[in-house]
């Protein structure tokens, strides 16, 4: 399985987990919920629904039929059989699905901290332990900074033979990641005093810590959670 259909296969477990979809809701989901996913077309989701559903984690049920208008005189709407229309197919999580979704969640290695498959799993935190949200967050703190790093050296060694657009652009990337490391700084600060308020807090301490209510999303001044996909920090 190649590590781009492994994300698409996660997201698709992640989005049915919360609830059933045809195949047209989870690629409209998979567009302007995940961005990551605009360039996939039907003919890359279908195969990884069937897929799943042959690895038991799916199961294809059948939808209503469009509604359509009253036949003309007998005030009943045309059957799917006469119009030749056929109900869409509903996808939806099976028990041993959700627990292979769950499993998923759970795994904080290096393909966790990549850029597409990081991500995914951020769109997923909801849905995420707090001690695996750290965990994959300082992960991937900790692997931009060694890009940095290697970035900084690379361009202290060549700054002399670029041109001034090239050098321009390696200073764009570079401010892109030191931008993100900034944003995971925040992130994983916010978590840590969300654990540490829940550990200190009477009431908390009873409770099993899953998500979280809040996440570690800071808080923007006015009390609203910043966009994952904002460049501007």
């Amino acid at each position: 399985m190649s590590r781009r259909s492994g994300i698409l296969e996660f997201a698709v477990l992640g989005l049915l987990r919360e609830s059933p979809m045809h195949g047209y809701e989870l690629r409209k989901r998979l567009n302007t919920s995940l961005g990551i996913f605009r360039a996939f077309s039907y003919g890359t989701l279908y195969p990884c629904l069937k897929t799943l559903v042959a690895s038991g984690w799916l199961i294809e049920e059948p939808g209503s039929t469009p509604d359509l208008p009253p036949v003309a005189g007998r005030g009943v709407a045309p059957t799917s059989s006469l119009t030749g229309r056929r109900a869409k197919i509903v996808y939806r999580l099976t028990a041993e699905g959700k627990e292979h979704f769950e499993e998923l969640l759970s795994h904080t290695g290096p393909d966790a901290w990549e850029d597409e498959h990081f991500a995914a799993r951020f769109a997923f935190f909801g849905q995420t332990e707090r001690d695996v949200r750290m965990r994959v967050l300082e992960g991937r703190r900790s692997r931009l900074e060694e890009r940095l790093e290697k970035m900084r050296a690379s361009l202290a060694r060549t700054r002399e033979r670029l041109d001034d657009y090239t050098l321009e652009l390696q200073r764009h990337g570079m401010e892109s990641v030191e931008r993100e490391v900034r944003w995971l700084n925040e992130l994983i600060e916010s978590e840590r005093s969300g654990r540490d308020q829940r550990r200190s807090s009477p009431e908390g301490s009873a409770q099993h810590d899953t998500s979280g209510e809040t996440g570690g999303l800071p808080r923007h001044r006015d009390n609203t959670r910043p966009d994952p996909s904002d460049d501007t920090k």
